[in-house]
């Protein structure tokens, strides 16, 4: 079987036991959120909450050894990065007013979960944008369509039309390939030449390493997984629990007691 059709039928596969656990399993909604202080991670407390797809992708895979050292050392290097300002890191690029919380969602275009919960995000910050604002994280750890996904939606970024592109490659078929990106770049007008240096560029292999350093730091072992202020959270949860959380960050002040007051 070559590396494409295995690739396929992995992202497929997640889909099917995705589209099962969201049709029929409830997501709890617990009468009292039970909090556990993160050890390595002062400040920050963990909320184990419901469904995420797990990553078993190794980018290491089919490396010689140099390059399995430099991947290793870009690997070291950007966790030094986040673990510096772990706050700044997460909410990079958000424009903070007054009142508002911030959350850093972290995807994977072909989770299942991830679909359910980030169109819920989205209509959150357009329902109560004056009270949250999010911080959207490619992680991708279902293969290599997942990390083809991952880089075009970060060039589209650079051209402004992240949101677009998003909401589009969330809606797609499961068969994202350089075909595919080609076309919805032209149904976007983006400009074509320019996405794909970005695509390859440093800029946007930082970006993902940033976030994957982050993952690793807070111990994701798949997608979704979400911040809120200081909570962390791995797996899908209701809006409900999303809400309650907010308001129990603000209560709190979540701005001073993870240094960013």
């Amino acid at each position: 079987m070559n590396k494409q059709r295995r690739n396929t039928l992995m992202a497929i596969g997640a889909v099917g036991m995705g589209f099962v656990a969201v049709r029929f399993v409830p997501t709890l909604i617990p009468q009292k959120l039970e909090m556990e202080a993160m050890s390595d991670l002062q400040g920050f407390r963990k909320l184990n909450a419901g469904k995420s797809s797990a990553g078993s992708f190794d980018f290491f895979v089919g490396l010689d050894a140099e390059e399995d050292r430099l991947q290793k050392d870009a690997k070291l290097k950007a966790d030094t990065r986040v673990l510096k300002n772990i706050c700044g890191a997460l909410y990079e690029g958000l424009d903070l007013k007054s009142g508002q919380v911030p959350m850093a969602s972290f995807s994977d275009y072909y989770c299942p979960y991830c679909r359910v919960q980030t169109k819920r995000l989205a209509k959150l910050v357009e329902t109560k944008g004056d009270e949250i604002a999010v911080a959207w994280h490619e992680l991708p750890l279902l293969g290599e369509n997942s990390d083809l996904a991952a880089k075009a939606a970060l060039a589209a970024k650079r051209q402004g039309t992240y949101a677009a592109f998003h909401r589009r490659l969330m809606k797609s078929a499961f068969s994202v390939s350089p075909e595919y990106l080609s076309q919805l770049v032209k149904d976007l007008n983006i400009n074509e030449s320019q996405f794909l240096a970005d695509m390859a560029s440093d800029e946007v292999r930082i970006e993902l390493e940033n976030s994957a350093a982050l993952s690793r730091a807070f111990a994701f072992v798949g997608t979704p997984a979400l911040v809120i202020g200081r909570t962390v959270i791995q797996g899908q949860i209701s809006d409900r629990v999303i809400e309650r959380i907010v308001e129990l960050e603000r209560e709190e002040g979540w701005a001073e007691q993870c240094g960013y007051a």
